[in-house]
């Protein structure tokens, strides 16, 4: 795909600000070395860049997310279990990642206060990507358990993985698979609740109470978070 001049700008600021947000963070003083680095006019990287060195680490993280949804589309999971996938998908996430401090210093960043709802989105918009490519079609509340749940197993991935030190960082395989059975382990109690007889009137109301929620509808409006809708 052809990229436009601003587009093109906007990548030139982020490989250029990434050998300073090492030293500088995602900082103020690492987005004028960026521009300055980069030939780009201030103006017009201010244009394209409101918040400066934020937007460079938001557009870093969502270039990680592109990337991983290219190769997990280009790779073959043939014979895979689903768990097995989703374990293939967050592995490839964070193969996708060039610079591990940027990541430190971005992790830094979205967990100020200030700065938590951009995080937080981030991290969803990840989880979202991993289930649409491995081609989820839920439009229930499952949509949103589902990117809930994976949400917090790659967050916390993040902050194994940063601190992991281990040979080809086999310490983290092994941490996002304790992570999925954990998860798996959560699923399986929850079955043996709904198959519980004594608990099935409460679980039948339940689940009439969560029939009424959808799936955002993004042609509409992609920023909804959901849609409520009566299911009498």
């Amino acid at each position: 795909m052809t990229q436009t001049p601003v587009t093109l700008a906007k990548q030139q600021l982020l490989d250029a600000i990434i050998p300073h947000v090492a030293f500088d963070g995602w900082s103020p003083a690492a987005f004028a070395a960026a521009v300055s680095d980069a030939d780009v006019d201030p103006a017009l990287a201010r244009t394209i860049c409101p918040r400066g060195a934020i937007d460079l680490a938001i557009a870093f993280h969502e270039q990680g997310d592109a990337a991983m949804v290219t190769a997990l589309k280009a790779a073959d999971l043939t014979g895979m279990r689903f768990r097995d996938k989703v374990a293939h998908a967050i592995r490839l996430r964070i193969g996708a990642i060039p610079d591990k401090e940027a990541v430190r210093r971005g992790t830094a960043l979205f967990a100020l206060p200030h700065m938590a709802a951009d995080g937080t989105r981030l991290i969803w918009a990840t989880a979202d990507a991993i289930w649409t490519a491995l081609g989820d079609t839920s439009d229930d509340v499952n949509w949103y358990t589902k990117r809930l749940t994976l949400s917090g197993v790659y967050a916390s991935v993040v902050l194994y993985w940063l601190g992991d030190d281990s040979l080809g960082g086999q310490a983290t395989d092994a941490f996002i698979d304790r992570r999925i059975d954990d998860v798996m382990q959560v699923e399986k109690v929850k079955a043996r609740v709904r198959g519980n007889a004594l608990l099935k009137p409460l679980t039948g109301v339940v689940d009439r109470l969560m029939s009424g929620i959808k799936a955002p509808k993004r042609e509409i409006d992609p920023d909804l978070p959901g849609v409520w809708r009566d299911p009498t």
